[in-house]
């Protein structure tokens, strides 16, 4: 008989298609909120120079001349991104961007008087967005910080559409855990019945209050938030 240990929810990259919880979340998130520019650089007439560039632009700048500083600031809940300075007193820029590695919704432009290709690379590949040098072009640095802005307000709904699909599932309970991971697992109501040792026709009761509590619209859907909840296949 199967029971609600024999699957676990694990963290995965958030891939739902629109459903009717998401839809909800994505039609109440973050309407036109102003984005926040982070600007981490210890050239003070480049801090100078940027704040009014960026308040000019529309958006929230918030400006450090360390690392530590910018790291003793208040996380924000709304779409931003980091303009970072490679070479920093104390914490330099490629080392901040390790230390931020979890904050995939704030993506980094950095900006550099001394960058080399390595460095470059390195930046690159650990998810840096855009890596300019010193003296850069206003509207190629705008145009990566718009392009970064729009990238963390998608992630941010994404995070918010998943929260609310974890919190339909733990509104569940857990005979409805077990049916719905068979259900999304390929098995008919009469196989889930032999598993589960109950009548098929509580199974169907029990796979109404499933799609109801989940906010799914059809079992592709149901499959789809599974998947995105990291439920392990039962078969």
């Amino acid at each position: 008989m199967a029971t609600v240990s024999q699957f676990d929810v694990i963290r995965r990259p958030y891939t739902v298609s629109p459903s009717s919880a998401a839809r909800e979340v994505e039609a109440s998130s973050m309407p036109d909120v102003t984005g926040i520019v982070f600007v981490v650089d210890d050239d003070v007439s480049v801090r100078e120079s940027l704040e009014p560039l960026l308040v000019s632009a529309g958006w929230q700048p918030r400006v450090f001349e360390s690392a530590q500083r910018f790291l003793d600031s208040p996380r924000p809940t709304v779409p931003s991104c980091l303009v970072l300075d490679v070479t920093l007193p104390g914490v330099n820029g490629l080392e901040l961007q390790k230390q931020l590695a979890d904050r995939t919704d704030m993506p980094i432009i950095f900006i550099t008087g001394h960058g080399d290709v390595p460095m470059s690379v390195q930046a690159m590949k650990a998810g840096a967005v855009e890596f300019l040098t010193k003296p850069f072009n206003e509207e190629v640095l705008l145009d990566a910080i718009r392009d970064a802005l729009e990238r963390s307000r998608a992630l941010l709904i994404q995070e918010s559409a998943i929260r609310a699909i974890r919190g339909c599932y733990e509104s569940l309970t857990p005979r409805e855990r077990e049916v719905m991971a068979l259900v999304v697992s390929g098995l008919l109501n009469k196989q889930v019945a032999g598993e589960l040792g109950i009548s098929e026709i509580t199974v169907k009761a029990h796979r109404g209050q499933v799609m109801r509590k989940m906010k799914a619209d059809s079992l592709a859907d149901l499959v789809t938030m599974a998947a995105s909840l990291g439920l392990r296949p039962m078969h």
